[in-house]
Protein backbone atom coordinates (compact mmCIF):
# COMPACT_ATOMS: atom_id res chain seq x y z
CA UNK A 1 0.00 0.00 0.00
CA UNK A 2 0.70 3.49 -0.43
CA UNK A 3 1.57 5.95 2.08
CA UNK A 4 1.72 9.19 2.88
CA UNK A 5 3.43 10.36 6.20
CA UNK A 6 1.91 13.46 8.11
CA UNK A 7 5.50 14.94 8.90
CA UNK A 8 5.83 18.07 11.34
CA UNK A 9 9.96 17.08 11.69
CA UNK A 10 9.34 15.80 14.99
CA UNK A 11 10.43 12.44 17.13
CA UNK A 12 6.62 11.11 16.45
CA UNK A 13 6.15 11.34 12.68
CA UNK A 14 9.05 10.32 11.94
CA UNK A 15 9.46 7.53 13.77
CA UNK A 16 5.51 6.36 12.45
CA UNK A 17 6.99 6.96 8.89
CA UNK A 18 10.38 4.20 10.31
CA UNK A 19 7.75 1.67 11.53
CA UNK A 20 5.21 2.53 8.24
CA UNK A 21 8.46 1.48 5.75
CA UNK A 22 8.74 -1.59 7.43
CA UNK A 23 5.85 -2.60 6.02
CA UNK A 24 4.72 -0.94 3.58
CA UNK A 25 5.30 1.96 0.81
CA UNK A 26 5.98 5.58 2.20
CA UNK A 27 5.24 7.32 -1.28
CA UNK A 28 6.03 10.72 0.25
CA UNK A 29 5.93 13.39 3.85
CA UNK A 30 3.27 15.56 3.99
CA UNK A 31 4.01 19.10 6.08
CA UNK A 32 1.86 21.81 7.27
CA UNK A 33 3.65 25.19 7.61
CA UNK A 34 1.12 26.87 10.13
CA UNK A 35 1.18 30.57 10.51
CA UNK A 36 0.23 29.90 14.22
CA UNK A 37 2.66 28.90 16.67
CA UNK A 38 -0.32 27.44 18.83
CA UNK A 39 -2.32 25.51 16.65
CA UNK A 40 -4.02 22.84 17.63
CA UNK A 41 -3.25 20.44 14.82
CA UNK A 42 0.45 21.67 13.91
CA UNK A 43 3.90 21.23 15.01
CA UNK A 44 5.60 24.58 14.21
CA UNK A 45 9.33 24.80 15.66
CA UNK A 46 11.61 24.31 12.59
CA UNK A 47 8.36 23.30 10.22
CA UNK A 48 10.34 24.32 6.93
CA UNK A 49 13.42 21.94 7.87
CA UNK A 50 11.06 19.10 6.58
CA UNK A 51 11.83 19.77 3.01
CA UNK A 52 16.10 18.71 4.78
CA UNK A 53 14.59 15.63 6.44
CA UNK A 54 12.27 14.51 2.98
CA UNK A 55 15.95 15.13 0.83
CA UNK A 56 17.69 13.07 3.92
CA UNK A 57 14.94 10.14 3.28
CA UNK A 58 14.72 10.41 -0.50
CA UNK A 59 11.09 10.78 -0.45
CA UNK A 60 8.78 13.82 -1.87
CA UNK A 61 7.65 16.17 -0.19
CA UNK A 62 4.41 17.84 -0.50
CA UNK A 63 3.96 21.13 1.73
CA UNK A 64 1.25 23.66 2.18
CA UNK A 65 0.75 26.81 4.40
CA UNK A 66 -2.23 27.46 7.02
CA UNK A 67 -3.09 30.47 8.74
CA UNK A 68 -3.34 27.85 11.67
CA UNK A 69 -7.33 28.94 12.85
CA UNK A 70 -8.44 26.61 14.38
CA UNK A 71 -10.66 23.82 13.02
CA UNK A 72 -10.25 26.08 9.45
CA UNK A 73 -6.55 24.60 9.53
CA UNK A 74 -8.25 21.44 8.70
CA UNK A 75 -9.39 22.13 5.33
CA UNK A 76 -5.88 23.31 4.31
CA UNK A 77 -4.58 19.71 5.54
CA UNK A 78 -7.44 17.97 3.53
CA UNK A 79 -5.90 19.93 0.69
CA UNK A 80 -2.24 18.98 1.10
CA UNK A 81 -3.67 15.01 1.29
CA UNK A 82 -5.97 15.63 -1.73
CA UNK A 83 -2.73 16.59 -3.77
CA UNK A 84 -1.04 13.65 -2.37
CA UNK A 85 -3.37 11.01 -3.71
CA UNK A 86 -3.34 13.08 -7.09
CA UNK A 87 0.58 13.41 -7.02
CA UNK A 88 1.86 9.84 -5.73
CA UNK A 89 -1.46 7.92 -5.42
CA UNK A 90 -1.41 7.59 -1.80
CA UNK A 91 -4.07 4.94 -0.72
CA UNK A 92 -3.52 5.68 3.16
CA UNK A 93 -1.96 8.39 5.77
CA UNK A 94 0.38 7.80 8.87
CA UNK A 95 0.41 10.23 12.11
CA UNK A 96 2.74 10.25 14.66
CA UNK A 97 -0.85 10.25 17.21
CA UNK A 98 0.30 8.80 20.71
CA UNK A 99 -2.51 9.80 23.01
CA UNK A 100 -4.17 13.33 21.09
CA UNK A 101 -7.77 12.12 20.30
CA UNK A 102 -8.12 15.76 18.74
CA UNK A 103 -5.50 15.31 16.42
CA UNK A 104 -5.71 11.69 15.30
CA UNK A 105 -9.98 11.87 15.02
CA UNK A 106 -9.73 15.15 12.68
CA UNK A 107 -7.49 13.08 10.29
CA UNK A 108 -9.49 10.14 10.50
CA UNK A 109 -12.37 11.74 9.68
CA UNK A 110 -10.21 13.41 6.65
CA UNK A 111 -9.46 10.32 5.42
CA UNK A 112 -12.90 8.60 5.50
CA UNK A 113 -14.51 11.28 3.31
CA UNK A 114 -11.67 10.44 0.88
CA UNK A 115 -11.33 7.48 0.84
CA UNK A 116 -8.20 6.50 2.38
CA UNK A 117 -6.48 4.26 5.21
CA UNK A 118 -5.69 6.01 8.65
CA UNK A 119 -2.24 4.43 10.25
CA UNK A 120 -1.20 5.66 13.82
CA UNK A 121 1.69 3.19 15.11
CA UNK A 122 2.14 4.76 17.74
CA UNK A 123 -1.47 5.23 19.64
CA UNK A 124 -1.79 4.33 22.67
CA UNK A 125 1.86 3.00 22.67
CA UNK A 126 3.86 2.16 25.73
CA UNK A 127 5.64 5.30 26.36
CA UNK A 128 9.04 3.47 28.03
CA UNK A 129 9.09 1.45 25.47
CA UNK A 130 9.42 3.53 22.42
CA UNK A 131 11.51 5.90 24.03
CA UNK A 132 14.19 3.02 24.45
CA UNK A 133 13.39 1.70 20.56
CA UNK A 134 13.62 5.34 19.11
CA UNK A 135 17.18 5.95 20.86
CA UNK A 136 18.25 2.27 20.05
CA UNK A 137 17.50 2.94 16.79
CA UNK A 138 19.47 5.67 15.86
CA UNK A 139 17.30 8.67 16.16
CA UNK A 140 19.39 11.89 16.88
CA UNK A 141 16.48 13.97 18.01
CA UNK A 142 17.62 17.44 19.40
CA UNK A 143 14.85 19.08 21.73
CA UNK A 144 12.95 21.90 19.91
CA UNK A 145 10.93 23.30 22.32
CA UNK A 146 9.68 23.24 26.02
CA UNK A 147 6.38 24.74 27.28
CA UNK A 148 5.96 23.87 30.30
CA UNK A 149 7.75 23.49 34.20
CA UNK A 150 10.19 22.30 34.74
CA UNK A 151 11.90 22.75 31.79
CA UNK A 152 14.03 26.20 31.44
CA UNK A 153 16.10 26.97 28.77
CA UNK A 154 19.03 25.00 29.39
CA UNK A 155 17.12 22.17 27.36
CA UNK A 156 16.76 23.94 24.17
CA UNK A 157 18.76 22.27 21.66
CA UNK A 158 19.79 19.34 23.68
CA UNK A 159 20.64 15.46 22.16
CA UNK A 160 17.83 12.93 23.21
CA UNK A 161 19.91 10.28 24.84
CA UNK A 162 19.71 7.90 27.86
CA UNK A 163 21.08 9.99 30.09
CA UNK A 164 17.89 12.69 29.36
CA UNK A 165 15.28 9.36 28.97
CA UNK A 166 16.60 9.16 32.80
CA UNK A 167 15.56 12.88 33.68
CA UNK A 168 12.49 12.78 31.43
CA UNK A 169 11.49 9.44 33.80
CA UNK A 170 11.76 11.31 36.92
CA UNK A 171 10.57 14.72 35.65
CA UNK A 172 7.73 12.59 34.49
CA UNK A 173 7.17 10.80 37.58
CA UNK A 174 7.05 13.90 39.63
CA UNK A 175 5.39 16.42 37.44
CA UNK A 176 2.82 14.08 36.08
CA UNK A 177 3.62 14.51 32.55
CA UNK A 178 3.93 12.26 29.69
CA UNK A 179 7.18 10.67 28.63
CA UNK A 180 6.92 11.68 24.88
CA UNK A 181 6.03 14.86 25.66
CA UNK A 182 2.68 14.17 23.87
CA UNK A 183 0.48 16.69 26.43
CA UNK A 184 2.58 19.38 24.49
CA UNK A 185 5.20 19.61 27.19
CA UNK A 186 8.14 19.03 24.73
CA UNK A 187 8.61 19.56 20.98
CA UNK A 188 11.50 17.99 18.90
CA UNK A 189 13.43 17.90 15.86
CA UNK A 190 14.86 14.73 14.20
CA UNK A 191 18.58 15.15 12.87
CA UNK A 192 18.76 11.83 11.60
CA UNK A 193 17.21 8.26 11.56
CA UNK A 194 17.81 4.79 10.27
CA UNK A 195 16.17 5.62 6.63
CA UNK A 196 18.45 8.75 5.82
CA UNK A 197 21.02 8.48 3.36
CA UNK A 198 22.64 11.79 5.47
CA UNK A 199 22.30 13.68 8.76
CA UNK A 200 21.11 17.03 9.00
CA UNK A 201 23.77 18.80 10.86
CA UNK A 202 22.47 22.49 12.71
CA UNK A 203 25.23 25.20 11.97
CA UNK A 204 23.88 27.89 13.34
CA UNK A 205 20.22 28.34 15.69
CA UNK A 206 19.29 30.80 18.51
CA UNK A 207 16.82 29.93 21.19
CA UNK A 208 13.92 32.38 22.32
CA UNK A 209 12.89 31.68 26.09
CA UNK A 210 10.38 32.81 28.79
CA UNK A 211 8.47 31.67 31.63
CA UNK A 212 8.70 28.12 30.97
CA UNK A 213 8.21 28.65 27.31
CA UNK A 214 10.84 28.28 24.59
CA UNK A 215 12.18 27.61 21.42
CA UNK A 216 15.29 26.12 19.76
CA UNK A 217 15.32 27.89 16.38
CA UNK A 218 17.26 26.22 13.49
CA UNK A 219 18.98 28.97 11.52
CA UNK A 220 21.31 27.07 9.19
CA UNK A 221 21.27 23.07 8.09
CA UNK A 222 22.83 21.16 5.99
CA UNK A 223 22.99 17.62 5.05
CA UNK A 224 26.54 15.82 5.97
CA UNK A 225 27.58 12.66 5.25
CA UNK A 226 27.24 9.34 7.96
Amino acid sequence: MKLGVLCSGGKDSLFACWKAMQHETVSCLISVISANEDSYMFHTPNIRLTRLQAEAAGLPLVEIETAGEKEEELADLEDAIRRSVEAYGIEGIVTGAILSVYQASRVQRICRELGLWCFNPLWHTDQDAYMEELIGAGFEVLIAGVFSAPFDESWLGRRMDHAMLAELRSIAEKWHITLTGEGGELETFVADAPFFSRAITVTRAHTAYRNHNGRYLIDQAELTAK
